[in-house]
């Protein structure tokens, strides 16, 4: 196996963001953040809705390729929000140890 970089997420996000307000004709990603929260937002229930498909036929190949696509767009989701993948990282990071269920007792009430 390659070995992946650890700033793998980071450097992808750089990349969106580098993207941000080039020519939409040349770039996807200018084109979908052009397009806003609507078209990425579909675009993401979309690639959700792919790999869960790719789960349930078990497909070794399409659940990583799906999943990438997924991960993917969820980048360019947080880049429109001005976010960053070290933010959903900080707020792992603050989960981790604790039990699913504790965690989920501890968010205020929505």
């Amino acid at each position: 196996m390659t070995a992946i970089p650890d700033d793998l997420l980071a450097r992808l996000a750089a990349t969106i963001e580098a993207r941000r307000g080039t020519d939409p004709e040349r770039s996807y990603v200018a084109r979908l953040l052009h397009k806003g929260e609507d078209a990425i937002l579909k675009k993401i229930g979309e690639e959700a809705t792919e790999t869960v498909m790719a789960a349930k036929d078990g497909d070794r190949h399409k659940i990583i390729a799906e999943t990438a696509d997924l991960w993917f767009h969820t980048l360019v989701m947080l880049a429109h929000y001005n976010l960053s993948p070290g933010d959903v990282l900080a707020e792992l990071a603050r989960r981790e140890g604790l039990s699913g269920i504790d965690e989920k007792a501890r968010r205020s009430p929505d």
